[in-house]
Parts: structure tokens; sequence; C-alpha cells
């Protein structure tokens, strides 16, 4: 094995460790050392020393790293790459910062006062934002439903954004304000959601089930007229399996004529349900 030099070699102990047990012979080409089995064990002395100094520039690569976006935090700038709805770009004072993006700044706004509304699925506000021409900068390609529920969580549109747990105000301008910002975690959480009922029959748990894999609303729905089918309001199609036969059992518990008084029908659900039909 040849290499330039020992920092380029190793990117931790682990790997210098690896390539020991190995029992491969290295040719350092700036060094003018070749390592084997036979090398005496002052030159492997020497390149255990190299080794941890290559390690230790590393760290301190990664503090310094650390520390300038740690500064750059305290002064308001963003010190990441920019999400989307904003451009990295140079200012005149020559530091790195971010501004909005003239093309998808307000389509994250309409984004943001749609789902607010409590009237959008996840899945019918990607495709809402599909048709307004949310898409990947690099790739072109249509933005899924996780990112745009990434973009709904991300605080850093209303001015402020989090770093290393502090929240700190930033410089950038802001694509909403902060108490759309919260109504839209209100309606993400279920507090300001709109019931749906489908085909029109009262379902006596829907909504109020959140699933374990992607954090949705669990609703049920009839099929065929007859089958009672249940999955997470916004789950992608490939984790969109039907629920354990606990949960299913909850919603198929319920009365089905819509025109009996709600409190019957959650009386009748909830007693059906702690009698043990849920757990069959």
């Amino acid at each position: 094995m040849s290499v330039e030099k020992t920092d380029r070699l190793y990117c931790n102990l682990k790997d210098w460790v690896t390539l020991d047990e190995l029992d491969v012979e290295i040719h350092l080409a700036k060094e003018g050392v070749v390592l084997s089995r036979d090398s005496r064990s002052s030159e492997k002395f020497m390149h255990g020393i190299k080794v941890l100094m290559a390690k230790n520039y590393i760290d301190n690569l990664s503090e310094e790293a650390r520390k300038g976006q740690m500064e750059k935090a305290e002064q308001g700038i963003w010190p990441s790459k920019a999400p989307l709805g904003y451009l990295n770009v140079t200012a005149k004072d020559g530091k790195k910062v971010i501004e909005p993006d003239p093309v998808v700044a307000s389509v994250i706004t309409k984004l943001f006062e749609r789902y607010a509304t409590g009237q959008y699925s996840l899945k019918a506000l990607t495709k809402a934002a599909h048709c307004d021409g949310l898409i990947h900068p690099k790739s072109g390609n249509p933005v899924p439903v996780s990112t745009v529920h990434t973009i709904l969580r991300n605080r850093l549109y209303t001015g402020l954004f989090q770093w290393n747990g502090r929240l700190h105000h930033g410089k950038h301008d802001p694509l909403v304000s902060i108490d759309l910002w919260e109504r839209v975690q209100g309606v993400l959480a279920g507090r300001h959601a709109t019931p749906i009922h489908s085909y029109g029959y009262e379902f006596a748990f829907s909504g109020l089930v959140i699933c374990a894999e992607c954090g949705c609303a669990v609703v049920a729905e009839v099929k065929k007229g007859k089958y009672i089918t249940t999955t997470a309001r916004d789950m992608p199609t490939k984790a969109g399996a039907a629920m354990p036969t606990v949960v299913a059992n909850m919603f198929a518990r319920r009365c089905w004529i819509k025109l009996l008084p709600a409190s019957w029908t959650s009386f009748i659900s909830m007693r059906r349900f702690w009698n043990g039909y849920a757990t069959r």
C-alpha cells in the first residue's frame, strides 16, 4: 500500500489498529518510510507518534469549525446550509449569510398559510406545493411529504433559530410570522386540526390515535362499503401497512348509524372497547 503521508492514511485511531492487524506493507512516499512486520521498533514508534499528531490535527480542526459556527450563530447568522426558501450568499462585508430565495420564498410562505387553516393533510399540502413549483433546487425533483413536514417544523423561517440548544435571533428576513408558525405547530400536534370523517361514518377514535412510525394521526375509512381499514393519515405508501388488530378493532366497534346522538356513539364504542373487543 502506497500513500502520500501518515495523515492521509488514517481518519481515526481505529483505522490504525485495523491496518496493523492486516499486516500490510505501507509505503509513505513523502516521509520516505516503508512500514512492515520487519520494520524496526523505532520506526513503528515514530509512526505511532505521527498517527497521534494526525488525530490531534483532525480534532483541533473540528473544534475550530464548531467554534466558528457558534460565533456566527451568536451574531445572528445561520452557520450552515440554507434550507429551502433561502440561498447562501456572500454579504457586502464578506460574511456568508442567507437571504430569501426570490423563486421559492413565496411558496414556503403559502405552505404555512395553507396548513394553518387545518384543512390540509400533509399529503394534500405537498401536492399543492408541487403545483406551486416547490422542488429541490439541485435535482429538480418534487419535494416529498417528509421534506414538507421538516419545513413546517423549522423555526428558522420566523427569523429565529436554534443552534447547540440555544435560541438565536437571526439577521435574515423571516418568511412567516411567529404567530403563524405557532399556529402551524398546533395543527401538526392535532390541537387545531379539523376532524375528518370518511364516507359519512362517525368513527369513535378517529384522529385520536398517533402512529408510532410517522407521528401522524390514524384515521379509519370504509372500503367497498363494508371493509374497515385503518392507516396513518399521511403515512407514505411504502409504509402504509394495516394498523395492528387492536387499533383496527377500536375503530370497528363504533355505531354505524350516524343519525344517533354523538354521546350514544361514544358510549357504545367505549363500552365495547373496555369490555375487551379491542384486544381480540
